[in-house]
């Protein structure tokens, strides 16, 4: 409290929120950019196979998802959550960087570098924007979806900038442009930090003797089950991205092989790498929206649970599949299809997203014990892992199955889940102790 006012009577946020906000923009942008070629750059430059293109695309997004479990780890041990985020910026820029360079060594090099970078600058940044807000603060989950807007603001120009730069102008130009937007987050990041974020994450949350004392005492049953709840709705999370994800590999196939890119009345060709930035472009137009929603639903006390969010995000996400389903038959009987099938695929991805994943962030931040915030936020990350690893070597396959068939594995898979989480909920709700 503040003059006697409540904070969260407000619905305005913490200043901080907009730093974080850019720096992750930032970072989304040099990912972005990257992921936006590298399954191109493999098939079209080093001449890989599809199969081997979706196993180290698999391999390598699973693996950025999994190191965030040893960076949180670290940040809360020993180096503070601050520190973390800026070394990751760092690691992560080399990596670009490297990318720029044309033998096959430097590839794999750069998606070392990372891998390594994206493990100490993912969890910590999310911890950060959650320590801005109280743990009851009603402005969490909007706050969280402003969040995802810089998130989705990078990823909306780096398909656009550096994925014309690769195909039009040069591979390397793109993956040099990525490190440079990777360098200008750490920068901003260096400049603002101190007067917008204060003491935000500056400390291990493992410190002084009281707060060890505290560490070291066992969890209570309330916290055994809200942890529980966050390693289960991570399990849910694994049937979403394993999906979601193919918009980087079979998606990207269907934009390039099975797809009339051709603009109407300019004769123009748009670049397959350009259907990335769909997405994030509709998380921009509509985050605002969704966070506008939420807090109005809080109010009116009609707010549905987060589990009871995550269904819908699954169920809309298995609809986006069905239109890939009647796109793939659509080219089967016609040839090329037209861009409105992605297009329409992608808008009920997005809305599914925006159920689904600025809400997990922020349920991680309210659910985790104070003193695991970053190992959480790691675990909660290191689902993505599992299903960035599955989606690539499931995107493998797309050459040698009916398309019709593959699109609709996704379909069950996300539809069994939803049904599954669905029944969970009334337990889940109780675990959660009141947590909304």
């Amino acid at each position: 409290m503040s003059n006697g006012t409540d904070p969260r009577a407000d619905a305005r946020h913490p200043r901080g929120l907009y730093l974080l906000f850019a720096v992750e923009a930032w970072e989304r942008f040099s990912y972005y950019g990257m992921r936006a070629l590298l399954v191109l750059y493999m098939t079209k430059v080093l001449m890989f196979s599809t199969e081997e293109a979706g196993t180290v695309y698999g391999w390598y997004t699973g693996l950025v998802y999994l190191t965030p479990l040893i960076g949180g780890y670290i940040a809360d041990r020993w180096w503070g959550q601050r520190f973390c985020i800026m070394l990751g910026g760092l690691l992560m820029a080399l990596g670009h960087f490297a990318m720029a360079f044309p033998p096959l060594p430097f590839f794999f090099s750069a998606l070392v570098l990372l891998i390594i970078g994206n493990g100490f600058f993912k969890p910590n940044i999310s911890t950060v924007v959650g320590q801005l807000y109280e743990k009851d603060d009603p402005r969490r989950d909007g706050g969280f979806t402003i969040f995802y807007m810089g998130i989705n603001l990078g990823a909306f120009f780096s398909p656009l900038i550096c994925g014309t730069l690769g195909e039009k102008v040069g591979w390397h130009w793109g993956f040099g442009a990525a490190g440079i937007g990777m360098l200008a987050g750490v920068i901003i990041y260096m400049l603002a930090g101190e007067k917008y974020l204060g003491d935000k994450g500056k400390k291990p949350a493992k410190l002084t003797a009281a707060e060890r004392a505290a560490n070291n005492k066992p969890l209570t049953l309330e916290e055994k089950r809200q942890v529980a709840v966050i390693f289960i709705m991570a399990f849910f999370m694994i049937f979403f991205w394993a999906a979601f994800e193919q918009a980087g590999s079979s998606m990207t196939l269907f934009a390039e092989h099975s797809t009339n890119r051709m603009i109407p009345f300019v004769a123009w060709e748009l670049p397959t790498s350009w259907f990335q930035s769909v997405n994030p472009l509709l998380i921009f137009l509509l985050a605002p929206l969704f966070s506008s929603m939420w807090l109005g639903m809080y109010k009116r006390e009609i707010e549905p649970s987060s589990p009871i969010k995550f269904v819908y995000g699954l169920v809309l996400l298995a609809l986006g599949f069905v239109v890939m389903i009647a796109a793939a038959a659509a080219y089967d009987a016609g040839g090329p299809v037209s861009l409105f099938w992605l297009l329409a695929a992608y808008l009920l991805h997005t809305l599914g997203e925006l159920c689904l994943s600025p809400v997990g962030l922020s349920l991680v931040t309210k659910l985790a014990p104070a003193t695991f915030g970053s190992l959480m936020m790691g675990v909660w990350l290191s689902s993505s892992a599992l299903a960035n690893l599955v989606g690539g070597l499931f995107a493998g396959n797309y050459d040698n199955m009916e398309h019709t068939l593959f699109f609709a594995i996704p379909v069950a898979t996300a539809g069994g889940a939803a049904l599954m989480l669905l029944i969970l909920t009334p337990m889940l709700k109780k675990w959660m102790n009141g947590v909304h």
